[in-house]
């Protein structure tokens, strides 16, 4: 068993050798946490997080920590393999690339058809009813949500055009629930954190506020929550769709197969019997529910498909999950950032960017240099890390990037 160590004689099991000292003190500090049930697991990509470290599962029992969960709440991976070769597509991708960045909205754009969530059938009218006229949400939610329906956002955010190791193309992006998670998270956040003082409950850190299972506060955020997680689904489901409308435009006629479309959350929450098996939330016995919050890893379970992204201009993966428990049946969601983006900034000039991302159609400017590859730990080694949690199905790289 692959495990790199542990912390707290075992409340924590890491899948990293390379964890720095402030990740490795967040993440002692969470096991002190006494809503915790069982041990972290953490991922091969772990590194400092808000409250939490960022490659982390955390199995909680009457409880869930809103900041764990994050502000992206329901953020994820999208990968669809179509029946185009590399050998359709043209030279230069400069156009299929500006294709994309005029049909998809970033960093904090928004289409201005309100109503783009139309297009989009009976899941964008389900989530528009679960919230119409419920006060708790029309109070958290922005009033432009939306129209973020479909749009990138910034960050690592990103649409890839990919090729595999049988020269198919893929069509794989990164994405959450924009604005409307943002809100969410940050307005439960700030309650978490005053029940805290109201129970006079210490914590070692602030950020771990959690909610008890049964007070309204909880009820309200996993509503919320949950919620957010559809959206985010929705918005990916969205931009796949907007994404084939705009290579469509550059490139030969092509179609998807729907057999190997893979939509994967990495920044959520589930909730799961003792065994560690998924339970629907509404069917679940209080007090024996356990929740798995999985802060930048992806749900890993024997057969599960899920994707790990590289960084821009590396490798990424199409996986198959071994259902390893120590894991708590996760594995990682990326590689995992080696520095923060001022650390990018300051280190690394256009031209490395322009050198590190050889090959691949993508914008290459000081607007993207905090997303150079080299600001992200090496994919190989964090693969190599977590045999025992995954199986390497496809290997992809990329050809063109379109960053939020």
């Amino acid at each position: 068993m692959p495990i790199a160590g542990n912390i707290n004689r075992g409340r924590a099991l890491l899948w990293t050798p390379e964890l720095e000292e402030q990740a490795r003190d967040q993440v002692e500090s969470m096991t002190r946490l006494g809503i915790l049930d069982g041990h972290l697991a953490v991922m091969p990509d772990a590194h400092y997080g808000i409250g939490s470290t960022v490659g982390t599962v955390i199995p909680t029992r009457e409880a869930i920590i809103p900041a764990s969960v994050g502000v992206d709440i329901g953020c994820g991976m999208v990968a669809a393999r179509t029946t185009l070769a590399a050998s359709d597509l043209p030279d230069s991708l400069s156009k299929t690339r500006k294709a994309i960045e005029r049909k998809v909205p970033v960093g904090r754009g928004r289409h201005r058809d309100a109503d783009l969530m139309a297009r989009n059938h009976a899941k964008a009218n389900r989530l528009r009813r679960s919230v119409e006229g419920d006060e708790r949400m029309e109070a958290v939610l922005p009033a432009h949500w939306r129209s973020q329906a479909g749009t990138l956002g910034g960050g690592n955010h990103f649409i890839e055009l990919c090729i595999d190791e049988n020269e198919n193309v893929w069509i794989m992006l990164h994405s959450g629930s924009r604005g409307a998670g943002n809100c969410i998270g940050r307005h439960w956040i700030a309650i978490a954190k005053r029940e805290m003082q109201r129970f006079n409950v210490h914590l070692p850190n602030q950020d771990l506020a959690y909610l008890r299972e049964g007070s309204t506060a909880f009820e309200d955020y996993f509503f919320a929550m949950s919620w957010a997680q559809d959206f985010a689904a929705y918005n990916r489901e969205l931009l796949l769709e907007l994404t084939v409308d705009a290579v469509s435009q550059t490139l030969p006629p092509f179609r998807l197969l729907d057999d190997a479309v893979i939509n994967c959350h990495h920044n959520y929450v589930e909730t799961a019997d003792a065994d560690n098996c998924p339970v629907n939330y509404a069917k679940r016995r209080p007090g024996t529910t356990r929740f798995l919050t999985r802060k930048g890893a992806i749900s890993a379970r024997t057969g599960e498909m899920g994707i790990i992204p590289g960084s821009m201009g590396a490798k990424s993966f199409i996986v198959r999950g071994k259902g390893n428990a120590r894991s708590h049946y996760s594995s990682s969601h990326g590689a995992g950032r080696r520095m923060s983006r001022t650390d990018a900034k300051r280190k690394y000039r256009v031209q490395d960017l322009v050198a590190q991302t050889e090959g691949v159609e993508c914008r290459k400017d000081e607007s993207v240099l905090d997303e150079i590859p080299s600001a992200y730990k090496d994919i190989d080694e964090v693969m190599a890390s977590q045999h025992d949690l995954t199986d390497i199905v496809h290997t992809l790289r990329a050809v063109l990037c379109v960053k939020g």
